[in-house]
């Protein structure tokens, strides 16, 4: 015969399992996310964004994420020849280097709805990502 303390104790050690898996990661307390710094290793920003980037992204063709050259300086969602999330269709900012810097640490955060859910922790590996996304975009 079972003990019904301990089946008890099993279905609410269980059902607190189950309630903390449901809790959105949006909901949980926030991370604070360090700002990149001023400063970028363009070389090394390279090496990041064909690493991590490379597989969505490229300069010059659209693949799951929209094409980078010339990105910085552009309003958002205005390649015309992608297929942006509706939510980056409303938005209305032009990619500099604070927005970027933004976007790369949360997209979901900057802009709730966003298709793109990857992120870059770490500010120093934004700012070289960032700078050599600059050096892309010069004329």
């Amino acid at each position: 015969m079972e003990d019904p303390v301990w089946r008890g104790m099993a279905v609410a050690l269980m059902a607190a399992a189950i309630l903390a898996l449901a809790i959105p990661a949006a909901a949980q307390s926030p991370v604070q996310i360090s700002r990149a710094p001023a400063g970028g290793d363009a070389a090394r920003g390279e090496q990041l964004y064909q690493s991590r980037c490379g597989a969505c992204h490229s300069l010059d063709a659209n693949r799951v994420g929209p094409r980078h050259r010339g990105v910085f300086g552009r309003r958002v969602a205005s390649v015309s020849d992608f297929r942006y999330s509706p939510a980056l269709r409303k938005r209305s900012f032009i990619w500099d280097a604070d927005m970027l810097d933004r976007w790369l640490a949360n997209p979901i955060a900057l802009v709730p709805g966003t298709t793109m859910g990857f992120r870059v922790p770490a500010p120093q590996d934004r700012a070289d990502i960032i700078a050599w996304l600059r050096s892309q975009s010069a004329p």
